[in-house]
């Protein structure tokens, strides 16, 4: 109200103080708050808010005069201002309430502020407004006996959770991704998997399924059970209690500190590779010698101009170079514009991004459309620079094409697959193309679909390789793949493996390394329809040590190389599961495999005599009593100390093509 108003408002308080003293019965004091009062103009302490209550004026001058009497509630951050006047008294009074809790006389140790107000004045209309506002506000702050509502700090509390809310609102668009093609595949995983029964494995799992798989599973956990009832442990702890019984032999032991001497051909290569500079030609040597020289040399980076002078003289029949980042533009063209191509068959310039581009292909690989009759391997991994139109240069160059490798070419579309396809559909048997990423897998099916006679797909590392993808060109090409390269395929599910296994019958490796999607279920689908698997590589997934133990009692005896980088549930069961049934396993991966112990390790070795390589980087739980107590002398280890390393990590010289000959 304003203070200009002739309007009064006749206003008494009543503190009634339990010790009765009537004197200070016209001091202010507040509920809920336990004071002191310092004195008759200073007002009241409170203790809980810590703010002193005020006087702003006297309340009367003691001759009957009158005065404003101005109160200021202030509650919540809001305040209210009532002016009220009086004939016989004038003062004004600033009072804080602040209070959520009521205390009781016992323990407030005073009395109670009641607020009573009468309307006396001539025009009630001017003041009407500001009564009613006090007293709403006082039946709100609820001075009396009755309980403090908690209403205003509720709605205090919604409305800041409100503005939160709006907030979150107005930032969510900036963070919200949504993407289509990832919730229609989920939904198709979801669909695919609804198939498939619920995998629980111990009470419900695959082994309750019929079928052979299931019956490995059960044996598995008969055979753990037995192992536990005669070593006096209870099923529950079979895990930590399943031992495996190992003598290391004595008088066998291969003496790691004791370096094999080289023979006399390798010392005859490293000696040609410290002097590479002083070869002065390479005529008569053969091409296995030559792919070791060129091997060596890459290693040791020692490859350069001249080297390579010496391998495109005359008319060569293979090229191979793992590594060509040392080589420019102007030496590449150098060297093939004088090459004679005709009888050239394998072409490997693996990482020539750098030398290798579309404009100089013209005048160098790509002179004439039948420029190279006799290719029937190309290997261009990391040519980040070859585009579309420069890859349909090279295939109308070569017409007899059988194996494509175009590894990490980022400027790759669908639209190459499809010079592919058009060009080479009858005869291309091999096609690698890892990490393409500008290549989508839905839009190079019904390009692959083309291909009559492809045998070895690879696709590692596509984002955009589904279940869906699977699905549809296995059934129109799985029966003749012979090997599947999907590592690092994230998107895929069991149902992927389900469609491989019932399509691919003849399928011969199979790598679905890095695929955290896949379960056991897996491992049931390919025992039964995948009785072929000689390769298999499993790394980095989350795959238990009974399906992995199940699978080798099934396919085990035909398995050559196994990779289980990096798995680490892998224990005593697949040891054991390895001993028995993987007699003709020549490599093995065991890396990172951290629950295989020292007898574990040896019952392997010494079981698989058929195997020569052992990779166990990481297993820092195998001790000596391994390493010079296993019997078998012809197995390589790798990774463990004291071994020899670089020597292994090479690539063993192989011919073009796994599976077919030209």
């Amino acid at each position: 109200s304003n203070a200009g108003q002739d309007s009064v408002l006749e206003a008494e308080e009543r503190i009634e103080r339990r010790n009765g003293d009537i004197s200070r019965k016209r001091k202010l004091s507040v509920d809920n708050d336990v004071g002191f009062e310092s004195g008759e103009d200073e007002g009241v302490l409170s203790l809980r808010s810590g703010k002193r209550v005020t006087k702003k004026g006297p309340f009367g001058d003691g001759n009957g005069s009158g005065g404003d009497v101005e109160f200021e509630i202030v509650r919540k951050g809001k305040s209210m201002l009532v002016e009220e006047s009086e004939d016989t008294e004038r003062s004004k009074e600033r009072v804080n309430v602040k209070g959520k809790r009521r205390y009781s006389r016992e323990e407030k140790g005073k009395g109670k502020l009641l607020v009573e107000s009468a309307l006396d004045s001539k025009d009630e209309s001017l003041v009407d407004g500001s009564v009613s506002d006090v007293e709403l506000l006082a039946q709100e702050v609820n001075l009396s006996d009755e309980k403090p509502s908690k209403k205003n700090n509720r709605r205090t509390s919604q409305g800041r959770m409100e503005r939160f809310r709006d907030t979150a609102r107005q930032n969510a668009s900036r963070f919200a991704h949504f993407n289509t093609q990832e919730e229609d595949d989920n939904i198709l995983s979801m669909e695919a998997e609804s198939e498939i029964p619920s995998e629980e494995p111990e009470e419900k799992g695959v082994e309750d399924w019929p079928g052979p798989f299931s019956t490995a599973m059960k044996i598995i956990r008969d055979r753990a059970a037995n192992l536990n009832v005669r070593q006096g442990s209870s099923s529950s702890d079979k895990v930590q209690s399943l031992q495996i019984k190992w003598v290391p032999q004595k008088g066998k032991r291969k003496d790691w500190s004791k370096r094999l001497p080289p023979s006399l051909l390798d010392l005859s290569l490293r000696v040609l590779v410290d002097n590479a500079d002083a070869i002065a030609s390479l005529a008569h040597v053969p091409d296995a010698l030559r792919h070791k020289l060129c091997h060596m040399l890459c290693d040791s980076r020692r490859m350069n101009s001249n080297f390579f002078d010496l391998l495109l003289n005359g008319s060569p029949t293979e090229i191979r170079l793992k590594d060509s980042s040392w080589l420019t533009e102007e030496q590449f063209t150098q060297c093939f514009e004088k090459c004679d191509t005709t009888n050239l068959t394998i072409l490997q310039l693996d990482y020539c991004g750098h030398c290798f581009a579309d404009y100089n292909l013209p005048s160098t690989l790509a002179r004439s459309p039948n420029s190279l009759p006799a290719l029937t391997t190309l290997s261009l991994t990391g040519a980040y620079r070859l585009s579309d139109v420069g890859l349909s240069a090279l295939v109308s160059s070569a017409p007899a094409l059988r194996s494509v490798n175009l590894s990490q070419c980022s400027f790759l579309t669908h639209s190459a697959i499809d010079i592919l396809a058009t060009s080479l559909a009858s005869v291309l048997l091999e096609l690698f193309i890892d990490d393409c990423q500008s290549i989508d897998a839905m839009l190079v099916l019904p390009s692959l679909k083309k291909l009559e006679h492809l045998e070895v797909l690879s696709v590692a590392g596509l984002e955009s390789v589904t279940d869906s993808f699977i699905k549809e060109f296995l059934i129109a090409r799985g029966d003749g793949i012979k090997e599947l390269i999907l590592m690092d395929c994230w998107k895929l599910t069991d149902s992927s493996l389900k469609i491989i296994a019932e399509t691919c019958s003849n399928l011969r490796a199979l790598d679905i390394g890095n695929i955290s999607k896949l379960t056991d279920t897996s491992f049931g689908y390919l025992a039964s329809g995948c009785r072929s698997l000689q390769s298999l590589k499993l790394c980095h997934n989350a795959f238990s040590d009974d399906a992995i133990a199940a699978f080798l009692e099934m396919s085990g005896e035909v398995l050559k190389e196994l990779a289980l980088n990096n798995v680490g549930k892998v224990g005593l069961n697949t040891a054991l599961s390895l001993a028995r049934r993987s007699k003709n396993l020549v490599s093995l991966d065991l890396s990172w495999c951290r629950n295989l112990t020292d007898e574990a390790m040896g019952l392997i070795v010494d079981s698989c005599l058929s195997l020569r390589v052992l990779k166990l980087f990481g297993c820092s739980q195998i001790t000596d009593v391994f390493l010079y107590g296993h019997s078998n002398a012809k197995v390589e280890i790798i990774g463990l100390k004291l071994s020899p390393f670089l020597e292994h990590i090479k690539t063993p010289a192989q011919g073009p093509f796994q599976y077919s000959s030209v």
